[in-house]
Parts: structure tokens; C-alpha cells; sequence
């Protein structure tokens, strides 16, 4: 197992310098990229909300027109009939309205989650060395969720409030002007305190999710390594690293929730205020004649028709700055870079695969350090011939799963080159880079799952018998076969319903899958016992007659039949020949051969 100044804990200095500070706060506009697919449906909306608002505020006029009308000999059965068509045709309307919005808004959730969830994917390998996944998952999962209420409750909200205010204080401006100024002066001064309150949510809403954030990041480190924690009774300890960040998340929470609680009881006493002083006011005016019964009736129906959406826009713009302080974690992700190819043209893969020039894999004088750490490796060069099996030795740090890192461009090297075909890897695509590689990595991920599920992230095509071979050919289809569901039988979260040795097995079963022409083994017998090994080490024998094969290993008994082997000492090659060669040329792998009994 490497040292830990060979584990990717920071971005190598050749990445680009992403860190993780906070992205500049979003603006209601930056919405719009999201909205931009919905933009028929959004404009349908916008029309209902007319229609909407055009009958909701017909509604105190007819009713106006009937209290008049009540004391002379005219026909009210219509006008009470136009009453009860433009209820329920806007309560119709309304519901039309909100169906499309819901439907808009789980549609911008799922289009975010994916195109979060595809850049994550394709971030640089060193981004995922300087952040906590859990952290990543609360941008995907609670951050997008917050984009579905602004979505049905913000932005449209505040778009039709606006037209139904501004349509109301047009008509009570004509119904009586003294009573409009007293509505004016009351509603404003609510709606400009309970603004100002409203301001902060933003803020405070960011800081929410990013401590939501870091509790997810917490729970997720725990349920990782639940067995270990449980082993050490560790329980109570971790609960309290949990209890901390619920702690910080709920002291954000409530920093939103006073600010929040402010803004309604701020736009209630608005209401009153301005419900009472129109009513004294107007029933004055109503016993001196200047205003009939039905204009104050009309008034004060306008009048709740503009505290409604006053109100219901508050509470939009509170939704709104929750969002857009949401929006802002989803976009310092979106932001970051993803792995991008330079490709000359002089280096296609068509040029490439055409060019016979061997060895199929080299390094020329490569270095490489982590980003504010130690220089890992200095100067490497060996080259690994086609057909042949290079095994890479060496004690704890030396750099030898660094190396692995390199060949799949999972990194940068800080200088020299790593050759494919006699091309530099940094001039191929990584797609097709990565297609000519099957990688085994040293702890052998398993994904949650099925057997097949997992073989067929090698080859997405494969058959079952191509399955089966891959399976029999690392000694584990015996075991498959006897299980229940056979290739469809689950692994576990991680594939803990296998052993250590099976979860090593499938993972090669997966890269021998793919049949690319360079695999490479981290380590690949590390957790088998001697008879699984001596299989395991036969099926990898087979493969190696027509592919290229580099292997990392620590027990030599492995690799003693390689073509050559290359030592690594901190970070250095102090040797490159055969096991017998090493035996006398080199004093480290003298040491490393006696240390196991092999000499």
C-alpha cells in the first residue's frame, strides 16, 4: 500500500488552481439557463396569468356594478351568472397554471441533476482529492431540489403578482384617488421593511446548504467505513463529528427562519393598517356621498386583490433568494473545468494506430509532484515493449500506483513525457486513450449492483458466454454460478456480499472484458489466498500473450516471471532487468527478494 505522500490528496501543480472558495452569488438572470428549454410552456403560463389576472380583477367591478344596480329596476340574474363564470373559470385557469408550473419545475430539477451529475463525472481526478464527496451530493440532490420551488413558487409568482398589483392600483385609482394614497402609504412601508428583511435570506440560505452540505459530507464518511467504526467503537465519537455539523446547519436554519418569520406578521399589520384606514376613511366618504356603496365595496375587493400578491410576492422573494443562494453551490460546481484534450492533428488516433512504433508504452524522464506536496517521482524512464509484462517494485512510497495514476491521464506530469505508440498521451484524446487501457486499481471498486451490472462497465456489449470466460478465466464463475441469480446476483453496496479476494477477481474479470491491447494491474493478488493466486496468476499469464501488461506488486513471488522489472525508490528507478538480473545488479530488490524468502 503507498505511503500517504503518494496518495492524491491535492491537485498536482500542473491542474488548474480550482479552489473551493465560494463562486460569486447568482443572480435572478443566471435562472434563465435552466428555464430556457420550458420557455413555450413558461410563456403559456404567462398567458393564463393574464386571463388570471384579467378575471380576477373584473370580479369587483361587476360586483360593484351589482351593489349599484341593487335599488333600481335592472336585470342582476347575468351579472350574478358573469360572477360565478369568472370564479370558476379562474379557479380552472389556476389550477391549469400550477399544473405546468410543477410539471416546469420537476423538469429543471431533472435536467439540473443530470447535467450536474454528468459534470461530476468528468471532473479532474485531483478535484475529487480536495473535496468531500457527501458535499458534492447535498449540490445534487438538496440544492437542486430548492431550484423546483422557485420555479413554482418565485419566479412566476412574482411575475403574475405584479401584473395583478399593478392592475388593481390602476382601478382603485380610478374608483378614488384619496383612498388609493392611504393604501399606497401603508402597504409600502410593510412591503419595504419586510424587503429589507428579505435581503439577508440569500446570504443566510447559502450558508445553510453549505452546512447541509458538510453533514452529508460527515454521514457519508461514516457509512463508508461503518464496519471500521463499529470495530473500534468508534459510534459515539462520530456521533459527535455528526452532532457538530446538524449543529452548524441548524444554527443556519434558524438564521433563515427568523428572517423569514419577520416578513409575514411585517405584511399582516401592512394589511390591517391599510384594510382599517380604508374602511374609516371610506365610510366617511360614503356618508358624505362622494363615494357610493359599491365603490367602497370594489375598493376594498382590490384592495385585498393587491395585498394578496403583495403578500404571495414577499413570499416569492424569500423562495427566490433561497434559490438563488442554491443555484450559487450548483454553478461553483459547474464551473470548475472539466478533463479537457489538446490534441495536435499530427497525433489523431487514426494517425496513431497507424504508426508502428514500438514500445507500445514509455516514460522520458518524468516528474511529478501532488500540489503542496513532496516531488513523487524524479526522472523516470523505462519503456514496456509490446507483448511483454513490466512489473513496477519497490517499498511503500515509492511512487508506483503514482505511475498508474499518470498512464491514464488521471494527472499531468510536471515535466518529461509519457509515450503511446511513440505519442505523447497528453496529445491522444482521453477517451481513446482510455480505451487501449484496463485499469485494476489496487482496492478494486466493486459498484453496487449486479455481477453483470459490473462486468458491463468493461464492455457494454458483451455477451453472457464472454462473461462467463472473463469469470472462469480469473477462477470465480464456479462461485458466480453457484450463487443465487447467477450473473444477476447482487454484490452489496461496494460489493460487500463478496469476499476481499472475489471483489479483486471481478474487478480484473471486468478489465480482461474489455480485451484493451495495455492493462494494468495495481497490486492485482493483494487480497488472494495462494491457491486463488496461483489461478489468478495462470489466467494473467494467458492474457499477456497478446497484450501489454504492467503490473504493481508488492509480494515478488508474483512477478519473478515478468520480462522485466522496474525499481522504484523514492520516487526514483534504481533498477530495470530480470528477477534473476535484479538479484545481483540491484541491492534494493536484493533486499526486497530476501525480505520475502525468495533468495
Amino acid at each position: 500500500m503507498a505511503s500517504l505522500s503518494t496518495e492524491p490528496t491535492a491537485a498536482p501543480d500542473d491542474e488548474p488552481a480550482t479552489e473551493p472558495a465560494a463562486s460569486p452569488a447568482a443572480k435572478p438572470t443566471d435562472l434563465w439557463p435552466y428555464l430556457r428549454p420550458y420557455r413555450r410552456t413558461l410563456l403559456l403560463v404567462a398567458g393564463l396569468s393574464l386571463v388570471s389576472a384579467a378575471a380576477a380583477l373584473a370580479l369587483p367591478l361587476v360586483v360593484r356594478v351589482v351593489l349599484d344596480g341593487l335599488g333600481a329596476e335592472s336585470d342582476t340574474g347575468m351579472l350574478i351568472a358573469a360572477l360565478a363564470v369568472l370564479m370558476v373559470g379562474g379557479a380552472i385557469i389556476g389550477a391549469w397554471s400550477r399544473y405546468l408550473l410543477s410539471r416546469t419545475a420537476e423538469g429543471v430539477v431533472r435536467t439540473t441533476r443530470i447535467r450536474l451529475g454528468a459534470h461530476l463525472l468528468r471532473l479532474p481526478i485531483a478535484e475529487y482529492d480536495r473535496r468531500r464527496t457527501g458535499d458534492l451530493l447535498s449540490r445534487v440532490g438538496s440544492d437542486t431540489t430548492l431550484l423546483s420551488a422557485v420555479v413554482t413558487s418565485g419566479l412566476v409568482e412574482l411575475a403574475s403578482g405584479v401584473l395583478v398589483a399593478t392592475g388593481a392600483i390602476v382601478l382603485m385609482g380610478l374608483i378614488d384617488i384619496p383612498l388609493l394614497g392611504i393604501t399606497v402609504v401603508a402597504v409600502g412601508v410593510g412591503v419595504a421593511v419586510a424587503g429589507t428583511a428579505a435581503v439577508r435570506i440569500k446570504r443566510y440560505s447559502r450558508r445553510a446548504q453549505e452546512a447541509v452540505g458538510a453533514m452529508t459530507a460527515s454521514v457519508e464518511r461514516a457509512l463508508v467505513a461503518v464496519r471500521t467504526i463499529r470495530a473500534y467503537r468508534a459510534e459515539p465519537r462520530e456521533t459527535a463529528a455528526l452532532s457538530v455539523g446538524a449543529d452548524d446547519a441548524y444554527a443556519a436554519g434558524v438564521k433563515v427562519a427568523k428572517v423569514e418569520s419577520l416578513i409575514e406578521p411585517v405584511a399582516s399589520v401592512a394589511v390591517q393598517a391599510a384594510f382599517l384606514s380604508v374602511l374609516g376613511v371610506g365610510g366617511a366618504r360614503v356618508a358624505t356621498g362622494q363615494l357610493s356603496v359599491g365603490d367602497l365595496v370594489a375598493f376594498v375587493m382590490l384592495l385585498f386583490l393587491l395585498i394578496q400578491p403583495v403578500v404571495s410576492g414577499l413570499r416569492a422573494w424569500t423562495i427566490l433568494m433561497t434559490g438563488l443562494g442554491a443555484l450559487s453551490r450548483i454553478e461553483e460546481v459547474l464551473a470548475l473545468p472539466a478533463e479537457a484534450d489538446h490534441v495536435s492533428a499530427a497525433a489523431s488516433p487514426e494517425a496513431v494506430a497507424d504508426r508502428p512504433a514500438p514500445p507500445l508504452l514509455a516514460f522520458d524522464n518524468v516528474d511529478f509532484r501532488y500540489r503542496n506536496g513532496s516531488p513523487v517521482l524524479h526522472q523516470v524512464s523505462f519503456a514496456c515493449p509490446r507483448g511483454t509484462t513490466t512489473a513496477v517494485v519497490g517499498p511503500s512510497g515509492a511512487g508506483k500506483s503514482t505511475i498508474m495514476a499518470l498512464i491514464e491521464r488521471f494527472y499531468e506530469v510536471a515535466a518529461g513525457r509519457i509515450l503511446l505508440h511513440g505519442t505523447d498521451v497528453r496529445d491522444l484524446p482521453r477517451e481513446h486513450l482510455r480505451r487501449q487501457i484496463g485499469y485494476v486499481e489496487q482496492e478494486a471498486p466493486v459498484l453496487a449492483g449486479t455481477v453483470r451490472e459490473n462486468l458491463l462497465l468493461g464492455d457494454p456489449n458483451a455477451t453472457d458466454e464472454a462473461m462467463r470466460s472473463s469469470l472462469a478465466a480469473v477462477n470465480l464463475w464456479h462461485r458466480i454460478a453457484d450463487a443465487d441469480g447467477g450473473l444477476d446476483a447482487q454484490v452489496g453496496d461496494a460489493g460487500v456480499l463478496l469476499s476481499g479476494g472475489e471483489r479483486q477477481r471481478l474487478a480484473i474479470a471486468r478489465a480482461l472484458l474489455a480485451a484493451p491491447p495495455l492493462l494494468l494491474l495495481d497490486e492485482p493478488t493483494a487480497s488472494l489466498d495462494a491457491r486463488n493466486e496461483a489461478a489468478l496468476q495462470a489466467a494473467v499469464d494467458a492474457v499477456a500473450e497478446d497484450r501489454t501488461l504492467i503490473v504493481v506488486a508488492h509480494r515478488l513471488s508474483t512477478v519473478v516471471r515478468a520480462d522485466q522489472i522496474v525499481v522504484l525508490d523514492g520516487g526514483r528507478v534504481v533498477g530495470v532487468g530480470s528477477h534473476e538480473h535484479l538479484l545481483t545488479a540491484s541491492d534494493l530488490y536484493r533486499e526486497l527478494a530476501t525480505t520475502q524468502l525468495l533468495v
